[in-house]
């Protein structure tokens, strides 16, 4: 179907550019690969060495050195070699500075988590409580929460409805311009953090082979770090209800993690001079693949908008289910028979898949709308909702009666 749409190539030239891309392309695919592997196996490497640095705090050697020697196993670094040779040599005593890092994380979450406590609740006796107690106990328990799983309220082995259910009820409930009682701003962002999480396959997959780390409360926060989610709270909200609270606080929402995570990139770097080329390497090859892509494929013959700029400003209906698509001047000579037929159908074909994409968006934003008008009773809201149209589902419910008619 795709030759249907090009022209052939002609010349030698065309035949040799085809050949090198080919090339390229297998090549930069696996340089892709292997810096794949060498990022995923030097992140596991870290936690690893975490891991290990926080046994040996335990007075944990076995425990540590069994860690140390996998992280030396999958990306070997000095850090690791060290730590293994003080607990063959001095019996697993390290030095204070061998544990800098750890404790500098580890006082820096304390202090904001004691500044976070405390900030709040000395003005109590001076400004009115604008929360109630039982606002003040649900932030409570959510800094109690151990994992992501306890945060939400859920089992491991939860399913993604049970994950959306829950994100639903905690978020509405959490929210800052709902709740204003101390740390409910930091409980709002753990819960979306905890949902952005579970509900991704591979993150979560991650996350539950962290069980090591995460059955030790003290160090949860560290190395949830790990573990930073694609999207904002405040955005993961809006996706959910539509955007039902205002953006005026989405600056405060802000994973102090992410510091941790940039020294954590920034060393790597340093150390990796090789593993950095290997990383650049694909990209450039990518950009030579994509300008001679342009050298040799033409535009796409047909679109399903008017776009007269870039030559389709012709009209034409598909065949079957009359759809229509707008084709450049030339395309009557260059398509008919079964050429034309492939075009329609791939025509079709898309339209359709605009058509459910555009139909999941307008159900998402209805059920959104009424979730928040059930939860507020937002009775106006209510209305609004059930009044929405859904033209894309309506479009696509039609064509599918004709093509099963």
């Amino acid at each position: 179907m795709y030759n249907a749409f090009l022209k052939p190539a002609e010349t030698p030239t065309h035949l040799f550019l085809c050949f090198f891309i080919l090339v390229v392309t297998s090549s930069s695919s696996v340089f892709i690969q292997a810096a794949a592997a060498m990022e995923v196996n030097r992140d596991e490497a870290e936690r690893c060495i975490d891991i290990a640095t926080a046994a040996l705090t335990e007075n944990q050697p076995e425990k540590a050195q069994r860690f140390l020697e996998k992280a030396q196993r999958l990306f070997p670094t000095e850090k690791a070699r060290v730590l293994l040779e003080l607990i063959v040599k001095n019996g697993f005593s390290p030095r204070q500075g061998d544990h800098k890092h750890h404790s500098r994380v580890s006082d820096f979450h304390q202090r904001q988590k004691t500044s976070g406590d405390n900030r709040p609740r000395d003005n109590s006796s001076e400004i009115p409580k604008s929360y109630t107690e039982d606002q003040l106990e649900a932030v409570e328990r959510i800094e109690r929460c151990k994992d992501f799983y306890e945060i939400l309220g859920v089992q491991k082995d939860a399913s993604e409805e049970e994950l959306k259910r829950s994100y639903r009820k905690l978020a509405l409930k959490f929210h800052p311009d709902k709740n204003q009682a101390p740390g409910a701003t930091e409980a709002f962002k753990a819960i979306g953090n905890a949902y952005a999480v579970l509900s991704n396959v591979n993150k979560r997959r991650q996350y539950d082979e962290c069980g090591e780390e995460r059955r030790h409360p003290s160090r949860h926060r560290q190395n949830d770090g790990n573990f930073e989610p694609d999207i904002s709270p405040e955005d993961l909200f809006n996706m959910f209800f539509g955007g039902g609270y205002p953006a005026s606080n989405a600056h405060v929402y802000t994973n102090g993690q992410r510091y941790q995570r940039r020294e954590r990139r920034e060393r790597q770097q340093r150390d990796g001079g090789l593993a950095l080329f290997v990383q650049v390497m694909p990209i450039l090859i990518l950009v030579i693949v994509s300008a001679l892509s342009q050298i040799m494929v033409n535009h796409p013959s047909y679109s399903l908008s008017f776009r007269p700029s870039a030559g389709y400003s012709h009209k034409r209906l598909t065949e079957n289910l009359k759809v229509p698509y707008y084709v450049g001047e030339q395309f009557s000579n260059e398509f008919h028979g079964v050429n034309l037929k492939n075009v329609e159908r791939a025509v079709e074909d898309d339209y359709i898949s605009n058509l459910r994409n555009n139909c999941w968006k307008e159900k998402q934003q209805k059920e959104g709308m009424l979730y928040r008008a059930r939860y507020f009773g937002d009775s106006d809201l209510y209305q609004r909702a059930q009044r929405a149209r859904t033209p894309s589902c309506a479009k696509l419910s039609e064509i599918t009666a004709l093509l099963h008619g």
